[in-house]
């Protein structure tokens, strides 16, 4: 029986601790593992109705928490909680700040955890490198380069692309004035780069299908990947409209125009995240070499997410 450990509970940890508890629940019983969620121990002592009745939830799907504070705890003292369990499954995401995914892959190693799941759900660090659009991802590959350097802990990253909300929420740039389309309202596509670039997009509820088939199954080691659509801006374009049910205006941000957006203010994550996409490298694969295709899992295309938004107001 393993114990799975897993770090955060948010737009991507309840969907992984969802999947796994389905999973785990048609197991033998004497195979099931256990599952623990990692909770900040004010949130246990004191959550607010929302966080209790999520708390309750996930009580109720058989998972077990462990009172521990990520952002207050030094590795070692991580690496004493961490001993324990079997598995760790982070899902923390960029919350923590800066040394936080760095900290963490340091305990896990530290605690001799058989198998980690870092928090590298999205593009293909190994392609982008450290330096591109101002370091945003140095910590990511130097992630990568500690677990790749021991051999204590095994490892699988899942590279996922962008969660596929993020593609067409407004503060990104990319599409704009879908909210409001119904009312005659304008909506913008806007490609980063030129129209041929393309993207690889995953909803959280695909990905946590994915990861706890890994878990629990399959457990294979390295880089995985998965995609529930690979698009270019054209076609996303294409989609929107046939959404919406009229044209929308397009255009186009090229690199040099997001370079010198992003000089202008170096430390504005969004413009890195757009200097990114634009320049299209590591950002995108084709769904035939995801293991979500290689095991016919059914995931949510760009078309089914937009169709699944409801009509715009």
């Amino acid at each position: 029986m393993s114990r799975v450990l897993v770090l955060g509970a948010g737009e991507l940890g309840l969907p992984i601790l969802h999947s796994l508890s389905h999973l785990a629940s048609n197991l033998p019983f004497s195979s099931r593992p256990t599952i623990t969620l990692l909770v900040c121990p004010s949130t246990l002592s004191s959550p607010s109705p929302s966080k209790s009745r999520e708390l309750s939830h996930l009580r109720d799907l058989g998972v077990s928490f462990l009172a521990a504070d990520i952002a207050t705890s030094n590795a070692m003292e991580l690496a004493s909680n961490f001993k324990h369990f079997d598995i760790i499954v982070s899902c923390t995401g960029f919350a923590g700040g800066p040394g936080t995914q760095l900290k963490l892959a340091h305990a896990v190693c530290e605690a001799g955890v058989a198998h980690y799941y870092p928090w590298q759900f999205g593009v293909d660090y190994d392609i982008i490198g450290p330096d591109a659009a101002n370091g945003i991802f140095q910590e990511q590959c130097e992630v990568r380069r500690l677990l790749r350097g021991q051999e204590k802990t095994k490892w699988t990253i899942v590279s996922t692309g962008m969660f596929t909300s993020f593609l067409i929420e407004a503060f990104f740039g990319v599409v704009e004035g879908l909210e409001t389309a119904g009312g005659g309202g304008e909506v913008v596509v806007t490609a980063l780069g030129s129209w041929e670039n393309k993207v690889t997009v995953t909803t959280p509820e695909d990905i946590g299908r994915v990861v706890s088939r890994l878990v629990l199954e399959d457990q294979r080691t390295g880089v995985v990947f998965t995609a529930g659509d690979t698009v270019s801006y054209g076609r996303l374009a294409d989609l929107v409209e046939a959404k919406i049910g009229k044209k929308v205006r397009r255009k186009v941000w090229s690199l040099d125009f997001l370079r010198a957006k992003l000089e202008a203010d170096p430390e504005n994550q969004i413009k890195k995240y757009r200097c990114l996409f634009a320049e299209g490298k590591g950002v995108s694969w084709d769904r035939a070499s995801t293991v979500n295709a290689e095991w016919n899992i059914k995931t949510t295309d760009v078309h089914g997410f937009l169709s699944s938004k409801g009509s715009p107001s």
